[in-house]
């Protein structure tokens, strides 16, 4: 039997400045914006190369879903991106505007760092050893 995890809802304030940002600063490619009523569309993005998982912009409407914007996880990372080139993704999004939670570590199982998207979600950008 083979599973995965095909997508995953992130809950953002705004359709079009999440594109923006995940597009620009992650340089994620978006794959569909389909409009489907009058406030909500289906907003499929992926990373550059993913095969499987992609993230699904679900635009907050309720004042629940308000309040979990930037703080889906707790304020714990939340979200893991790998990379084959932690040097090269680090430096983009640097230059981009990503914000880093702090400086870049060497750990057993990889370099890694954490850094922040536009309504503050904690990520880690991680290449495994």
């Amino acid at each position: 039997m083979k599973q995965h995890i095909g997508g995953l809802a992130l809950v953002v304030a705004d359709y079009d400045e999440a594109i923006a940002w995940y597009t620009h600063v992650l340089g994620f490619e978006l794959l569909e914006d389909t409009k489907l009523g009058e406030d909500k569309r289906w907003v499929l993005l992926a990373p550059p190369g993913s095969q499987e998982t992609r993230l699904l912009l679900a635009k907050a409407v309720t004042p629940e879903q308000h309040a979990s914007v930037g703080n889906q996880a707790g304020g714990r990372v939340f979200l893991f991106l790998h990379t084959d080139d932690f040097w090269r993704d680090y430096q983009r999004m640097k230059a981009a505007g990503a914000v880093f939670c702090e400086e870049p570590r060497e750990e057993v199982y990889g370099n890694v760092v954490v850094f922040q998207d536009l309504y503050g979600n904690k990520w880690d950008l991680l290449q495994r050893k």
